[in-house]
């Protein structure tokens, strides 16, 4: 399972976001449209491209909807991973946790 919903509006990544976990976090964020979205990747170890392109386009999706789709904490993993593949998520990091 890609994540798990801790309470509405917050989504817990799970360790491994790979292929296998891709549709199912697509699910897990489809059945969270309409609503503010808060994401803890804390946990996250490995982040595949897949499951950074579910992220990436519910974060555009978002947007669109003007509701909040924001980060509120990132493993050095996930951050490290997303800094490697050339994708700036600065603008997603809860204000708190930006450097």
């Amino acid at each position: 399972m890609a994540s798990k919903k801790a309470d509405k509006g917050s989504l817990k990544l799970v360790p491994i976001l790979d292929l296998n976990e891709a549709s199912v976090l697509h699910g897990q964020l489809t059945n969270m449209r309409g609503e503010d979205v808060r994401i803890d990747a804390s946990e996250v170890e490995r982040v595949g491209v897949q499951c950074v392109q579910v992220i990436l386009a519910a974060a555009k999706t978002w947007e669109t909807d003007k509701k909040n789709f924001v980060f509120e904490k990132v493993s050095e993993a996930f951050e490290k991973t997303m800094q490697l593949i050339g994708i700036d998520i600065e603008h997603l990091l809860a204000k708190e946790i930006r450097q």
